[in-house]
Formats: structure tokens, sequence, C-alpha cells
């Protein structure tokens, strides 16, 4: 691994250039627009929260469909950087639901989507699906159409496991 001095010269160099200023820029508004998206097509799923902008690790916003809210759980909508992808995930609102919901999908052998390992303190879901790799940003309404028909599909198949379970 670089040096610190060497990753922030590198940093430097990289925004003289200036693309690197331009492309977040654009991807923030991107995912301004697409939680602005479920808001005005799913006004009961999304609450007043806040663009989470991440360390260039990852930005997300979360819906909160009733019957996920009512257990006290959400869904993240997560653009992964390095990954360079688009992931929609189950997670709870504190540690303890987390720990809980994911016991519940263990116990069960529950596999349609990844159960995320929960050791470690910075463990953020409980189940994570690939929504759309390598997105194209030359088609935005089509990559927004992509997001939604997945996060869409993954939170009735959550759903339908809950309600069973």
């Amino acid at each position: 691994m670089a040096s610190f001095q060497k990753s922030i010269a590198e940093y430097k160099k990289q925004l003289e250039k200036g693309a690197i200023q331009e492309a977040y820029r654009g991807l923030m508004e991107y995912m301004m627009g697409l939680k602005t998206h479920f808001m005005k097509k799913y006004p009961d799923y999304v609450e007043s929260g806040s663009l989470y902008y991440g360390y260039m690790d990852m930005t997300y916003f979360s819906i909160f469909p009733k019957s996920i809210k009512d257990r006290k759980l959400k869904i993240p909508i997560v653009f992964l950087h390095e990954e360079f992808r688009f992931e929609v995930w189950l997670s709870g609102v504190n540690r303890r639901v987390q720990d809980e919901y994911w016991k519940l999908i263990k116990d069960s052998k529950w596999n349609k989507y990844k159960l995320v390992s929960q050791e470690g303190p910075l463990v953020d879901s409980i189940l994570e699906h690939i929504v759309v790799d390598n997105p194209d940003f030359s088609d935005l309404d089509g990559l927004t159409r992509q997001i939604e028909k997945g996060t869409l599909k993954f939170i009735q198949d959550v759903e339908n496991f809950l309600s069973t379970h």
C-alpha cells in the first residue's frame, strides 16, 4: 500500500484533471434523482432521510415498505464505488434487529439472496443482492428501470419470506 503522502499526491494529480469531480458530482446527482424517483412513485416507501454520500466507498439511501418497516427493517439501495455496481440490501434499524433476522434467515436455510456474515463491528446488511453490475450511465432512465425492477423483486421476495416465518 502506498504511503499516505504518495496517495495524496496521486489524488491531487487526478483532481487537477477534473474528471473525478465531474463523475462524482454526476453520480451524486443521479443518486438524488433515483431517491426522488422512488419518493414520487412509491411515496409510502421513502422517508425524509438524507442520502449517505460515504467516503467514495458506498453511497445509498433507504426505503421502508410498510411490511418491512413494521419489523424494524429497511431496504438500502446502494452504489458500491470500487465494485462499480448497484445493490439492494435488507438491513435492520439496529444491531439487535439485524442479528435477530439474520438468525431467522440462516436457520430457515432460505438462500435466495446472499446472507452476509455478521462477524465484525461494521456489518451494514443482512442480505445483499446485485441489481446492476457495471451500470451504463449513458441511459439513466434505463438504469433507473433496472434498479427499480430489481429492488421491487427483492422486496417482494423478502416480504413473502417474512410472511411465512
